[in-house]
């Protein structure tokens, strides 16, 4: 991703409210707590009742995941989180986030998701339908 990321890069975003609990011994917030922001992002993709995502007999399972730390993050306030489909396979799908403290941009990640058949416990392909509401969020062509 590149280095100067704004919340506009990104078609959905989603707002998280930093708790007192979040912190940690230097009086910033964990970065254990920076997973579940992009889980925030996650989930309001996959479960946004527009989008149909998630077919019957399916669940999506994370693969991957990778971060980068960028700034720190200090209590109180909140973040808001950007999330673009970066690319789609037959089934998996690569998402690109990035979790912003109002203009700054304090965290970047990749996620790898896979679709999985509930039955099998196995990747199974998207639908057509998944696949174009998936393609409808793919950031631009660098």
């Amino acid at each position: 991703m590149p280095d100067e990321l704004a919340i506009t890069d990104f078609p959905l975003r989603a707002k998280d409210k930093l708790r007192y609990g979040d912190t940690d011994r230097q009086g910033h917030i964990n970065n254990a707590v920076f997973s579940t922001f992009l889980e925030t992002g996650r989930v309001e993709l996959i479960y946004d009742r527009a989008r149909r995502l998630v077919e019957p007999g399916t669940a999506f399972v994370i693969a991957r995941l990778e971060m980068d730390f960028r700034a720190e993050l200090l209590w109180p306030g909140e973040v808001e989180i950007g999330t673009r489909i970066a690319s789609i396979g037959r089934s998996s799908v690569r998402l690109e986030q990035a979790i912003f403290q109002g203009e700054r941009c304090v965290a970047s990640g990749i996620t790898v998701m896979v679709q999985m058949d509930e039955a099998t416990r196995k990747a199974r392909p998207f639908s057509e339908a998944v696949r174009k509401q998936l393609a409808q969020l793919a950031a631009p062509a660098a």
